[in-house]
């Protein structure tokens, strides 16, 4: 799995201090939005030509570490 600290960057002056991906204004949430809606790699790429394949795997590897059973009973 990507280690996705090198990608998912959190700051309390942007986008509310949400994770964001490599400090640029599109949270992890904006990018897992974009699969869930049905948009591939290339499409969400394209659309946001700053974003790599590498930033959008950090993000579900970030999705998933924070959404192990451990973490949602805490």
């Amino acid at each position: 799995m990507i280690n996705y600290k090198e990608y998912i960057t959190i700051e309390s002056g942007k986008r509310s201090g949400k994770p964001c991906v490599r400090g640029i204004r599109i949270t992890v949430y904006d990018i897992l939005n974009m699969l869930a809606d049905g948009m591939t790699y290339d499409e969400i790429i394209d659309d946001y030509p700053k974003i790599t394949k590498e930033d959008i795997l950090a993000c579900l590897a970030f999705a998933a570490e924070y959404n192990t059973p451990q973490k949602l009973d805490q």
